[in-house]
């Protein structure tokens, strides 16, 4: 389950999904471990991810569902003894 999925996560795509270019309206392939990031929640079931290119232009921003969606970590956690 993905209900942990906050503001401001860095995500990843668990498949690829077709999208509109955010600027020009061309058409994109979002891949499957596309890296985005969460700008907006709305039910906790659906977020609005933006993915942005490494000029941090932005190229697609679009809602997507949790299940759709992993979180990226970049530290662990404590495990529970």
């Amino acid at each position: 389950m993905n209900s942990d999925i906050h503001l401001h996560d860095v995500v990843a795509l668990l498949g690829d999904l077709p999208v509109k270019h955010f600027e020009t309206g061309r058409p994109l392939l979002l891949r499957r471990g596309q890296i985005g990031t969460v700008v907006m929640t709305y039910d906790g079931a659906t977020f609005e991810v933006e993915f942005a290119g490494p000029d941090g232009r932005t190229y697609a921003l679009l809602p997507i569902a949790a299940s759709k969606l992993m979180i990226l970590r970049d530290t662990p956690e404590d495990a529970a003894a």
